[in-house]
């Protein structure tokens, strides 16, 4: 299975990214959190076999060497999510994108959603809250439906594969991993990665009074 991956990301500017995250800690603290799962989750991508790699970015964050990358386009986050497939399909080639929010990530996740591509039109990895952290597709066209799915809900992940069975497609689960949404979050995610560049910078911010 030939599969490109995407890393849909925000540029690490305090006041726009973790936001949810203040409190306990400062916008500059979540931002540095922020910046610290990006590079996590840049690193782990740029290790998983692919034939490309692309920073979908809001904002002038660069892309890591060796990557490509493209603006996030479009009016909410489920036609942005749609813009990253449409603005980065190859043909023949599947597509897996996830986004900045899970810094516990590793390659076997990746690889597991990879082999679950070579069985079914998409690989879904839920989230805990009810979203979703990684949505595979064989054909990236079929991506359109995000624009009608509603985001950041507790019912996301369920609607998102409701749309894509009504497109007649077959959905697989992979891993259900944890986002960083909130101080619990955070703590958990550096809890399962104690290694990462994540948990480093998380045991250096001290909480706001």
């Amino acid at each position: 299975m030939r599969v490109q991956v995407l890393l849909l990301a925000k540029t690490p500017v305090p006041g726009r990214v973790k936001t949810r995250l203040c409190p306990p800690w400062t916008p500059q603290q979540a931002a540095a959190l922020a910046a610290a799962a990006i590079a996590d989750t840049a690193e782990v991508l740029t290790a998983t076999p692919a034939v490309a790699r692309t920073l979908v970015v809001d904002g002038p964050l660069p892309a890591p060497r060796g990557w490509s990358r493209v603006p996030q386009r479009g009016d909410g986050l489920g036609e942005r999510l749609a813009a990253a497939y449409a603005d980065t399909a190859r043909p023949g080639v599947a597509t897996l994108l996830v986004g900045m929010d899970t810094p516990q990530l590793r390659v076997g996740h990746l690889v597991a959603a990879t082999a679950g591509l070579a069985a079914a039109d998409a690989v879904l990895g839920p989230a805990e809250d009810g979203g979703w952290w990684l949505l595979g597709l064989r054909d990236p066209a079929a991506a359109t439906v995000l624009r009608g799915v509603p985001m950041s809900t507790p019912d996301t992940g369920a609607l998102t594969r409701a749309a894509l069975c009504d497109r007649g497609l077959t959905v697989a689960a992979t891993t259900t991993l944890r986002d960083v949404d909130t101080a619990p979050d955070a703590f958990a995610a550096a809890a399962a990665s104690p290694a990462s560049r994540f948990a480093r910078v998380l045991s250096t911010v001290e909480p706001s009074r």
